[in-house]
């Protein structure tokens, strides 16, 4: 059996702020219905490259691909940009992404929230897109907090109200960024839960956690990065089982 063509896929990709270079040449590839979990302290270029796959941060070298179709890219080094704006607004709306800070909008209700995008961005209907959204806010476990305001909500269940907001986009992969760091440990375990629906389902999803537990039982594969470069990489049960570098047993002793 083939294995499935990728959804994301990332080549030598470099990434600098000025002179600090960020990432130093990454390859990540995101078949579809597989999860890859991005591991690694602090600075490691974790984030930076889920915002670099989907395109909120521009590369400096190296080939980002969506469906197998290459990002179109103008000008070179520091002043290189997507070349395509249709393109990128194309991508970006089949990469849904879900921030640590859930930036939900704190004037409208849980509903609205998850409504917006798919009315204003991709001009869905509205009464097909509130049915969809009310099936995700219940799928997510927050079905009752429909007509509540964020500032209502506890944090677990911001974050599910932004993981259902991601789902409503109906996107080809989901993007997480540390999902549970701003969550107290309750209720980081009603986000995980979801996740791990969500990865029992089949999705897409690229993840950068700390949370060890949730990579090595959700994740088909795991990236080690270190200092903007792949330390390490494999199965979970290789990574977490069996690390090969001093880097990452260093690591992981730090995080139990």
């Amino acid at each position: 059996m083939t294995d499935p063509a990728p959804v994301i896929e990332i080549r030598d990709l470099h990434k600098s702020y000025g002179a600090l270079e960020v990432l130093k040449g990454v390859d990540i590839v995101a078949p579809a219905g597989h999860v890859v979990s991005l591991i690694g302290s602090s600075g490691s270029g974790k984030s930076t490259l889920l915002r670099c796959a989907n395109l909120l941060e521009d590369s400096q070298q190296g080939d980002v691909l969506f469906c197998g179709e290459p990002v179109s890219w103008k000008g070179a080094g520091l002043n290189r940009r997507p070349g395509d704006h249709a393109q990128m607004i194309r991508i970006r709306t089949n990469l849904s992404m879900v921030f640590q800070q859930f930036n939900l909008w704190a004037h409208m209700t849980i509903l609205q929230n998850v409504m917006e995008a798919p009315v204003t961005v991709l001009k869905r209907d509205r009464a097909e897109v509130e049915d969809k959204a009310r099936t995700y806010l219940d799928k997510v476990g927050i079905g009752d907090k429909c007509g509540a305001y964020p500032a209502q909500l506890s944090g677990g269940q911001q974050q599910r109200a932004a993981i259902a907001r991601a789902l409503c986009m109906e996107p080809k992969a989901l993007l997480f960024d540390e999902p549970t760091s701003a969550l107290d440990p309750e209720l980081e375990q009603e986000v995980v839960r979801v996740i791990k629906d969500l990865a029992a389902e089949g999705r897409t999803m690229i993840i950068v956690t700390h949370d060890m537990r949730l990579a090595a039982d959700v994740s088909d594969h795991v990236v080690f990065l270190h200092q903007g470069k792949i330390a390490e990489e494999g199965p979970p049960d290789a990574v977490f089982g069996h690390p090969k570098t001093e880097r990452l047993r260093g690591f992981l002793s730090a995080t139990q």
